[in-house]
């Protein structure tokens, strides 16, 4: 019997992001009733939103939970990787396309 729509089994890899690294959200992330203090289906985080990875845990020895703090919103929420992008390697990819454009320049 499979595991349905999910049968990636995240935690046979290293994690995608590490504590420290810059983040941003790819979705909005409501409450399902497990963040404390907030209405069931209130929005904890926009798509777009910018925050740091601070740990990095699993669920059902399965899956990768990263806690993101969210500066702009002073919260802390559990997310998943698809929920996340990095910041500091989608910078570091245009650095080094930007890079790859000036040396490709003609000579004068």
């Amino acid at each position: 019997m499979g595991l349905g729509r999910e049968e990636e089994v995240e935690i046979h890899n290293p994690p995608r992001f590490m504590p420290g690294e810059r983040v941003y959200a790819t979705r909005h992330i409501k409450n399902d009733g497990t963040y404390p203090g907030k209405d069931i289906g209130e929005r904890l985080v926009r798509k777009g939103d910018a925050g740091f990875v601070r740990d990095v845990g699993t669920f059902l020895q399965q899956f990768y939970i990263y806690a993101v703090e969210w500066i702009d919103r002073g919260i802390v929420v559990g997310m998943r990787t698809r929920e996340l992008r990095s910041l500091e390697e989608t910078s570091t990819r245009k650095t080094t396309e930007c890079a790859r454009g000036v040396n490709e320049g003609k000579a004068r």
